[in-house]
């Protein structure tokens, strides 16, 4: 497989005049070169071995730039030309389905892909005026962010927390619950194990999400180049969807990663180090490329593309630099809690610090009434759970709020790789608040989660099928529901 990148050549004239210069030094993949004196910065390099680079810094003696590919076929002497073109990847809708590298090649042995075109990997963020606000739902199929912190088509979400305590899986979950919504999801790994990376594609193949995903890779073993450009490569193929019209969720797996290997390029370029060693355009690195998700105007396309970026903290610690950088980039955040994954709660999101900055006000209307104030009955039974360990003696309201509690702490809890459609949330949280749940006590909540979904397909569907299609407490539904949920009560009392 050739590892170096593919540019369309412009056509040589009679007369073709390019600077030419030579490779002074290579050292873990960053090459001085001398003798291009009139370059700019991002501009694409091409080497005497065929390989590819990437310029990234200058003054007048000397350029540094990266090497994308393999750095070995770059040698001190070889001659160094330097290209019109910036740095493009190819996209187009063959590439859903398969498993590429940040510059587009094949990684899954299925064989070459077709490309429609080529995009620039650094492209702008479309302008104001592009723009329109955020205004559909985007549902995750998790049902403590559905309903507590909902997002919307075009949001930026970030998801922070420990390592291995299930950002990742929040994230896939999420590309999993997009089957049959004609969402174009885009995995991108940075910095990763390939082990991990394969497991999350068996997941994705047995759950059959593949068929709509792109897997973009620059695991661990791959150069500093390939993922330092793995999520603006990503961006690049969301957009080509994104001025079709199609709506794209692209989720960046993770940016510390991105971050750590920008300061290694970057002081082996000998730039100034700043906070924590990272360079002073650290802030810059992920703000131009957390602001191209957004919502178009439809004569510029009319598509959405969200992004999920996943951050690692380190000892639940969000002040650090890197993570305080991308919440105020961001529209928000879903904290990962380590105490929460210790205690088995799952999926361990502390709601007191996670919170969304869009999406309440395109909840659909049944979501948005029926999740009004769990937020705040979640972080009261919190708060009273707490104190009960400080006393023994409760008033009637207190036991009453630590029941309903009890049961809203199950209802937020779910299973790996199990997102929760729609209208499933809808009638589970109907219950809860026809208080239905706390009648049934807690060993009956999970049984009725587990349950009850396969009761009302088998004995109303008709029913689910108009709140899948309605998604509005109407008086019909809310009887149609009432009905069902006092047959199901009687039949498993």
């Amino acid at each position: 497989m050739n590892n170096n990148p593919s540019f369309d050549m412009p056509e040589m004239s009679i007369l073709d005049v390019r600077e030419v210069g030579i490779v002074k030094d290579v050292r873990r993949g960053i090459v001085r070169i001398s003798g291009l004196p009139i370059c700019v910065y991002g501009q694409v390099l091409r080497f005497a071995s065929g390989a590819a680079g990437l310029l990234m810094s200058f003054d007048k003696d000397e350029v540094k730039a990266i090497v994308i590919g393999d750095e070995n076929s770059v040698a001190v002497g070889d001659e160094v030309v330097s290209m019109e073109r910036r740095m493009t990847v190819p996209v187009g809708a063959s590439f859903i389905g398969r498993v590429v590298n940040s510059l587009g090649d094949p990684l899954d042995n299925k064989g070459p892909i077709a490309a429609a075109g080529r995009l620039p990997v650094f492209g702008e963020a479309p302008g104001v005026m592009e723009r329109e606000p955020i205004t559909d739902a985007f549902m995750t199929g998790v049902k403590i962010i559905d309903m507590a912190i909902p997002l919307g088509k075009g949001q930026r979400e970030l998801i922070i927390g420990d390592r291995q305590t299930g950002k990742s899986t929040i994230a896939i979950d999420t590309i999993i619950n997009q089957k049959s919504t004609g969402v174009v999801c885009i995995y991108c790994w940075i910095g990763g194990a390939q082990s991990a990376l394969k497991r999350i594609l068996a997941l994705l193949h047995e759950k059959g999400a593949l068929d709509y995903t792109i897997v973009l890779s620059a695991s661990a073993d791959t150069s500093a180049a390939e993922q330092y450009l793995a999520p603006y490569a990503a961006a690049a193929m969301g957009e080509y969807f994104m001025r079709q019209g199609r709506d794209v969720c692209v989720v960046f797996d993770d940016l510390t990663k991105h971050a750590w290997i920008y300061r290694q390029m970057s002081l082996l370029l000998e730039r100034s180090p700043g906070r924590e060693a990272y360079p002073g355009d650290i802030f810059y690195l992920h703000s131009q490329l957390l602001e191209r998700a957004g919502r178009l105007k439809k004569d510029h396309g009319g598509g959405t593309m969200t992004f999920l970026p996943v951050v690692e903290t380190l000892q639940g610690d969000i002040t650090g630099y890197i993570q305080t950088n991308l919440i105020s980039i961001t529209d928000g955040q879903i904290y990962i809690s380590a105490s929460l994954f210790r205690e088995g709660f799952k999926p361990s999101i502390d709601l007191g610090l996670s919170v969304s900055r869009i999406g309440g006000r395109v909840q659909c209307p049944a979501i948005r009434q029926l999740g009004s104030g769990l937020r705040l009955e979640y972080s009261q039974y919190r708060e009273m759970l707490r104190m009960t360990k400080l006393r023994t003696r409760l008033s009637e309201e207190a036991e009453e709020k630590l029941r309903r509690g009890e049961v809203l702490y199950e209802l937020f809890q779910q299973l790996n790789s199990s997102p929760i459609p729609c209208e499933q949330q809808i009638i589970l949280f109907y219950a809860y608040q026809r208080k239905v749940l706390e009648v049934l006590g807690i060993p009956m909540v999970r049984k009725f989660m587990m349950e009850f979904s396969r009761y009302a397909e088998l004995r109303a569907p008709a029913l689910l099928a108009d709140i899948a299609t309605k998604k509005e407490l109407t008086p019909d539904i809310r009887m149609g529901l009432d009905r069902i949920l006092g047959q199901f009560c009687k039949e498993h009392q």
